[in-house]
């Protein structure tokens, strides 16, 4: 199975190799390459530099330290490509070994941007302008690496993978047992549960496909604000909501960076989401505590 993303206890930053990731940099998988050639994409591998592999160093710090365990187990390797179609793909990697084990692969451009930028650039991907329509939807993460944000993300979905924080069923549409992570949030891998299926949501990029128009933005956020999802991503299935909750808690709550998305018009804020503020969403952060035991 392959794990698409569109697209972190606060730890003094380490660098050295031995404890980093960089010694676990290599170039993608054959069939990471041959997924995206298939898809039209001319994918070439990144060789990163010193400074490069130094933020790959200080961003796999940050993560918490069961993502740390997790990763020194199962990550065979991490790789930086050019030309690829999204910011991230983690997938398993057959080794013939009983150990699971997977390769992440980043968007290299990646490593030239900052929370804010990258997050802004996703959020946006929902939304088509229109004409004169003076709209803006802009996410403010603070300044530091996007590789920070995108790393756990994608972490996550090895933790989850290994621990069965959700269920793994071998159809999307199959009715499985719930964890204690998607019960009476999730009613199938990529179908909330009832109360939270909301007719406009149910429209955006990240459930529909298609962006919708951005004079709707202002109204997405305020039904998002009704949900315990931390963001559109978020609702795309089970496995991106414990990536993007995990993520977007860790950051705010343990490395003191914002995290809010705010809707304007003629510089005028129409609306604001902030998801560590929603009451629905911090009712589920107990169920993060995992992560943090030493």
């Amino acid at each position: 199975m392959l794990f698409f993303s569109a697209f972190t206890l606060a730890q003094k930053a380490r660098s050295s190799n031995k404890d980093g990731l960089s010694q676990h940099i290599k170039p993608a998988p054959e069939s990471v390459f041959k997924s995206f050639r298939e898809a039209g994409m001319k994918p070439v591998n990144r060789t990163l530099t010193k400074a490069e592999k130094e933020k790959v160093n200080k961003a796999f710090a940050h993560l918490t330290p069961l993502h740390q365990r997790i990763l020194k187990q199962h990550l065979q390797s991490i790789s930086f490509m050019d030309n690829m179609p999204n910011t991230a793909l983690t997938s398993p990697v057959d080794t013939g070994s009983a150990t699971k084990m997977f390769n992440i692969t980043f968007r290299a451009s990646l490593l030239d941007e900052n929370i804010s930028q990258w997050a802004t650039w996703k959020e946006n991907s929902c939304f088509k302008q229109e004409a004169d329509s003076n709209y803006s939807v802009r996410v403010e993460g603070g300044n530091m690496d996007a590789i920070i944000y995108v790393l756990m993300h994608e972490a996550t979905h090895i933790v989850d993978a290994v621990l069965d924080i959700n269920p793994h069923p071998a159809e999307a549409s199959a009715i499985v047992p719930p964890t204690q992570f998607t019960k009476d949030i999730w009613r199938m891998m990529n179908v909330p549960a009832e109360p939270y299926i909301d007719s406009l949501l149910e429209q955006t990029r990240f459930r529909s496909g298609k962006p919708l128009p951005i004079s709707l933005a202002p109204e997405v956020y305020t039904r998002l604000a009704k949900s315990p999802f931390p963001s559109l991503y978020a609702m795309a299935a089970w496995f991106e909501d414990i990536a993007e909750l995990t993520t977007i808690y860790h950051l705010t709550a343990k490395m003191n960076q914002p995290f809010y998305i705010v809707v304007t018009k003629n510089h005028v804020e129409l609306a604001r989401f902030e998801p560590m503020k929603n009451a629905l969403v911090r009712q589920r952060l107990n169920q993060l505590a995992t992560f943090y035991r030493p």
